[in-house]
């Protein structure tokens, strides 16, 4: 599985209130707990976020990972295509907003991502590393290793949690989209002069990127 491959995602074109779309919301709240994404982004968050920051998370959805982070007293904002979520804290800001058309980046001197840069195109990260490069100091992205047996493994996990068909087919072509290596700083085309980052693969094939701007 050598180059990224990009194909829809079932749950993208289902409404909302159908089942289909409410089990597969319940199936990525199970995986993001299983692959250990919210409780990373809690040991990594606080090491990496100054006093007063504020936090805006890409791809917000239900506000899960925001809602389980709560507690650690961020200033925290979700960006979303879709609407705020009833369970969002009054005090916490929601755009409903698509990530490529967002105006609001130099309010935000943090950005994460969980399990959505996957989705965009090598121009749509690119577009994106433009907007972080101008105006954010910390990048922190959990997203899927593009390996094909973490294919054979999600299928394992999908039978454990009995997940449904709209999350079989997404999980697996999430993982076709994931990252390797050094691939997304080079995607986002973060320069090494001006950003110092991490990348690895967590044990249940989590791809993981912490990436600071140098400062002078």
């Amino acid at each position: 599985m050598q180059n990224r491959c990009l194909t829809p995602e079932l749950l993208d074109s289902l409404p909302p209130e159908c089942a289909d779309a409410a089990h597969s919301r319940r199936d990525l709240k199970l995986f993001n707990h299983v692959m250990g994404n919210p409780a990373w982004l809690r040991r990594t968050l606080p090491q990496v976020v100054r006093k007063n920051e504020r936090v805006l998370e890409l791809g917000a959805g239900t506000g899960e990972v925001a809602l389980a982070l709560g507690d650690l007293g961020l200033g925290w904002s979700g960006l979303d295509l879709v609407a705020r979520p009833g369970r969002w804290p009054v005090s916490w800001d929601w755009h409903q907003a698509d990530l490529r058309h967002f105006s609001q980046w130099e309010n935000y001197p943090v950005v994460v991502a969980n399990l959505v840069l996957h989705h965009l195109t090598d121009a749509d990260l690119m577009a994106l590393g433009r907007q972080l490069d101008g105006h954010a100091r910390v990048l922190v992205a959990c997203e899927p290793t593009r390996r094909r047996r973490w294919q054979w493994v999600f299928r394992g996990v999908c039978s454990l949690i009995r997940a449904n068909h709209v999350s079989r087919h997404d999980g697996h072509v999430s993982i076709a989209a994931g990252f390797r290596g050094s691939e997304l700083p080079a995607l986002l085309g973060l320069s090494p002069r001006r950003w110092a980052w991490s990348a690895s693969t967590s044990v249940r094939g989590v791809y993981r990127l912490v990436a600071q701007r140098i400062e002078p």
